[in-house]
């Protein structure tokens, strides 16, 4: 198994460009987050150019990709642009860049529907009582369910007007694109449907947030789908992305393009069996979602990643729930979870700092 390595040490300053592959254009936009930097890719398809992720909404966004397709694209046009799911930096500037150069715009089905679902959700009017529901029944006061669901709506504010129509990639849909033929690869748990790009001739994977070195994706449960079981649908796909060779360069959405495939979704893996196991040990007596947050982060747990938080706690107990390792009992209106198998504590094991992307 190959180790862990990066064959670039310096990431391209924003508005530039570095070629990581024949054809295959590493850039980055900055990001008003903690997280402060998105990479994305552009493709020699030959005919132009196809944008692989956008960055956030903001006018600095914008007058950075101009001067990349001013300066560094050799005058030949952009013709495409695809999205490897619906969160924000990595679709904020579909919708300009589709309508400033009229070009066809590429995503799945899942989510490109979720974006349009979320886009639809209006900035301060009153969350449903299911949401209400959702943040209630996992241990929050009433004052912080008001405080957290009065930012509802905020996804609008972070993307430009999603693109009207989009063409549909699917997984294992291959596209001869210039020299070579690139494969959609999906990926679940991180997103509904996240699509990557398989190179075989090149040997790349651009890999959006479903492989990242260094820092683990976000899986969530969210009020949408209060019941999903989104870490058996990112496990699964660990599994299947082990199925790629273990050469190939990653080219993710943050930090630096790798080496190291199969070493890293194990750590992946692991990552995740281990906060199972120390869910397991605190819920040898009942608790509440929000009394488990300690257990998987050390950090403060403040309103503004509450949401992360709470979903990602919620996605490991729902596999618990799932292996038949706990029970949910509603008590006065609250989950509780309870562990249904002894289990002994991990002594090497420590909450993690990050809250993933």
């Amino acid at each position: 198994m190959r180790e862990i390595t990066a064959p670039f040490q310096t990431p391209p300053v924003p508005g530039h460009v570095i070629e990581v592959a024949e054809g295959v254009l590493w850039c980055r936009m900055p990001l008003p987050l903690a997280l402060d930097h998105i990479n994305v890719y552009l493709i020699d398809i030959g005919t132009g150019w196809l944008i692989v992720d956008t960055g956030m909404k903001g006018d600095k966004t914008q007058t950075l990709w101009l001067q990349i397709i001013e300066q560094h694209l050799g005058g030949r046009p952009v013709v495409a642009v695809l999205c490897t799911h619906m969160h924000p930096d990595h679709i904020g500037q579909a919708g300009w860049l589709v309508n400033q150069f009229k070009v066809p715009f590429y995503m799945s089905q899942g989510e490109y529907l979720h974006a349009r679902t979320f886009t639809a959700t209006e900035r301060g009017k009153p969350t449903s009582w299911r949401t209400q529901d959702y943040f209630s029944q996992a241990g929050l006061s009433e004052q912080q369910v008001t405080a957290i669901t009065a930012g509802f709506g905020g996804f609008s504010k972070l993307v430009e007007p999603i693109p009207s129509n989009y063409i549909r990639l699917r997984d294992g849909q291959t596209f001869d694109w210039g020299k070579h033929q690139w494969q959609v690869v999906v990926g679940r748990g991180h997103s509904p449907e996240h699509a990557c790009l398989y190179c075989p001739a090149l040997n790349i994977l651009l890999a959006g947030d479903q492989v990242i070195e260094g820092i683990s994706s976000n899986v969530s449960v969210l009020a949408i789908e209060p019941d999903a079981e989104p870490l058996a649908d990112w496990l699964a796909s660990i599994e299947r992305f082990k199925l790629l060779p273990d050469d190939l360069l990653i080219l993710p959405a943050h930090r630096l393009p790798f080496y190291g495939l199969h070493r890293r979704l194990e750590q992946l893996a692991e990552h995740h069996e281990e906060h199972l196991q120390a869910l397991l040990v605190a819920c040898q007596q009942p608790h509440t979602a929000v009394e488990l947050l300690p257990v998987l982060f050390k950090r403060d747990i403040t309103s503004a990643v509450m949401t992360l938080a709470l979903g990602e706690c919620l996605a490991h107990l729902h596999e618990l729930l799932s292996r038949g390792q706990l029970r949910r009992d509603l008590v006065a209106g609250v989950h509780q979870f309870t562990a249904t198998v002894v289990a002994e504590a991990d002594k090497g094991y420590q909450p993690g700092e990050q809250l993933t992307v």
